[in-house]
């Protein structure tokens, strides 16, 4: 069209309309978000965080609501389906920018791929996506109003993650097993988790679903990428309102013991 009109003296009105029209489409696709909700988590610290959905099944999450969207009206329906999308913030490292090329775990932390190839944290617009199972829709009393909580599990994110939006999970159109994963196409390697005997007792005294939720979580190995040779180094994760130190030595977990009791948020 250009090549048409380039003696024209209306040109330089197309050129302006054109102009126009991206600034105009520009501003359309920007958009503010504001949260619905922030979820309270079993997660003390990004630190042992499951990388994904599904791998600490034990993991439970509380979805508080905030105004104006604890209407009961917006949940209508939604207790008849048994997982949902999480559309949600990466609000530790929101401020720390993105990268164009990031080092993925399953790459042994050295090899870069694109960031849109990855899940990392450091994206453009910090937003992450995350599959939960909803286990109940309970209701509880402030100031006089019934407000709603979503109790999930399954969960992959640290305490106080804000929640931006909520999507039923359809099966019929969003299980597809012929997949290709690229580089995360086998499933994580499950390492033992031993529990030393001096703690047994303590660990054993702990309610069940946190005693599950520790063992899932530390057989997944939550030790950084690069660090995965060396054994016998003591870290720390707070996981149930614990600090548990533990230590990975011959292939194995080991839970060396619990420290530092924090009060857990409700749900656990």
């Amino acid at each position: 069209m250009l090549c048409l009109l380039k003696h024209s003296k209306d040109v330089k009105y197309l050129l302006a309309w054109m102009e126009n029209r991206v600034v105009c489409f520009s501003e359309t696709i920007n958009m503010e978000i504001t949260p619905i909700g922030i979820l309270r988590t079993c997660f003390g610290e990004k630190f042992s965080v499951p990388r994904q959905p599904g791998l600490c099944p034990s993991a439970w999450g509380e979805l508080e609501f905030i105004d104006p969207f604890r209407s009961p009206d917006m949940l209508r329906g939604l207790e008849d389906f048994s997982h949902l999308w999480l559309i949600f913030g990466f609000h530790q490292t929101s401020e720390q920018g993105w990268s164009p090329t990031v080092r993925p775990p399953r790459l042994g932390g050295n090899q870069r791929v694109g960031v849109f190839a990855s899940r990392s944290t450091f994206r453009p617009n910090g937003l992450g996506l995350s599959l939960v199972k909803l286990e109940e829709v309970v209701w509880k009393s402030d100031k006089g109003k019934s407000i709603p909580r979503l109790k999930v599990s399954g969960v992959d994110l640290v305490d106080g993650t804000p929640i931006y939006d909520i999507k039923p999970y359809l099966a019929y159109a969003e299980s597809i097993p012929e997949a290709k994963s690229a580089y995360a196409e086998e499933p994580l390697k499950s390492l033992p988790v031993i529990v030393d005997e001096a703690i047994q007792a303590e660990f054993e005294s702990l309610p069940l679903r946190s005693q599950a939720v520790i063992r899932e979580a530390l057989a997944m190995d939550p030790r950084p990428a690069t660090s995965r040779k060396e054994d016998g180094r003591i870290y720390g994760a707070w996981l149930c309102g614990w600090n548990v130190q533990f230590s990975i030595e011959a292939g194995a977990c080991h839970v060396r013991g619990l420290q530092g009791k924090r009060d857990l948020p409700s749900g656990s």
